[in-house]
């Protein structure tokens, strides 16, 4: 008999890379897919999909590498559960981006393998994805490399200090919720649509955070998010208790931005939940800040050197000043994975106030389980 594998996934606008998917799961055995029905999108994505549940399952069961497909009944990141204890598959297969601990750690509760695929397109075709096809170009996400929080002044005004960004080409489905300024980046779209205009970029980074920011907001973004978005390549950002930076460093230096994607792998969290709270219990001290913005230099300067020991070295104490500040951004499956991976990275942050979204590794070898991604460049 062939073995069961089990896939799940929105699967919206079906493209030549869920087919390829689709696929190479199907190497594996009888293949069963579970979609997320329309209001788990939602709850997850913040928006609804593109197609409607009804139309997504008659185009996937129409594929013919799939078995069986079906609308998931439950809701949040394990909508499948009842489906998968009914099935009792062989093999829950799962791609780069879709790969999170607690996908894995209910495979080993229930003793079924957990194989985790690369996004690779069929033979000479373009990659696709679900967010590339819905626009012709695309706004970009922001990853916060080192000293995150400094960027507010309730931080700052105990010790000045940068935060250092990168702004990132949409290359997978970034999840809602995740820390890589994707609230920001709606406001963005709201804006000015699926593409930053012509302009100076720090003016348009301005501009962001104002739109994002409107008066009588109670909790204001950081300005780092908008600055990520807006300006190309590796930025460093210095407040001084103000909630804009008095200057702006900025790096397109080919060599240090290849430096950067080469070091870089994200492993998936997971969105963090509606009801996470990373401002109780925080311990702001002027110590935690000089900590943070000492660790943010030495961060700068390893990567300027493209020293990729001193990167991960001075990445990881960076973010051990923020969780010593801002205790909430670590949790015990974060704790787990980081111990997962000490003995193969260099160094490790989680992506914006923690709580879920990625695992950011700095490593000279693979990470199998992460992907890399794609800084945009000034001529993009």
């Amino acid at each position: 008999m062939a073995k069961k594998v089990f896939v799940s996934g929105c699967f919206d606008m079906l493209h030549s890379g869920h087919i390829a998917f689709f696929k190479a799961a199907a190497e594996y055995g009888d293949l069963y897919v579970a979609l997320g029905s329309d209001k788990t999108v939602y709850d997850l994505k913040g928006r609804l999909p593109v197609n409607s549940e009804e139309e997504r399952l008659f185009v996937v069961q129409a594929v013919t590498y799939v078995k069986q497909a079906f609308i998931s009944q439950g809701s949040g990141m394990l909508d499948f559960l009842e489906e998968l204890k009914t099935i009792q598959p062989d093999m829950f297969i799962v791609n780069e981006d879709g790969n999170i601990p607690l996908k894995r750690r209910l495979c080993e509760e229930l003793g079924i393998e957990y194989i985790v695929l690369k996004r690779e397109p069929h033979h000479d075709l373009p990659p696709r994805s679900t967010t590339a096809l819905r626009t012709v170009e695309q706004m970009p996400y922001r990853i916060d490399l080192a000293g995150g929080w400094l960027d507010q002044p309730f931080v700052s005004r105990f010790y000045p200090g940068s935060v250092i960004t990168i702004s990132i080409h949409p290359t997978v489905n970034f999840n809602e919720r995740s820390g890589m300024a994707s609230s920001t980046r709606v406001s963005a779209l709201d804006l000015w649509g699926p593409k930053l205009p012509p302009g100076d970029p720090e003016k348009l980074a301005k501009v962001l955070f104002c739109y994002d920011n409107p008066p009588g907001t109670e909790e204001v973004s950081g300005s780092q998010d908008a600055i990520g978005i807006a300006m190309p390549g590796l930025n460093k950002a210095y407040y001084e208790g103000q909630y804009w930076p008095s200057r702006i460093d900025q790096v397109h230096d080919e060599l240090v931005l290849q430096f950067i994607e080469h070091s870089l792998y994200l492993v998936p969290l997971g969105p963090r939940g509606s009801e996470f709270s990373v401002l109780s219990h925080t311990r702001i001290t002027r110590e935690g800040a000089k900590a943070l913005a000492d660790a943010t230099e030495g961060c700068w300067d390893a990567m300027l050197q493209r020293d990729i020991a001193g990167f991960g070295t001075y990445l990881r104490q960076g973010f051990e000043a923020q969780v010593a500040m801002f205790p909430n951004m670590m949790n015990p499956m974060m704790a787990e994975l980081i111990q997962h991976y000490a003995n193969v990275a260099l160094g490790w942050k989680v992506s914006g106030a923690g709580g879920g979204g990625y695992l950011i590794l700095v490593s000279d070898t693979p990470i199998e389980t992460g992907f890399q991604i794609v800084i945009r460049r000034a001529s993009d």
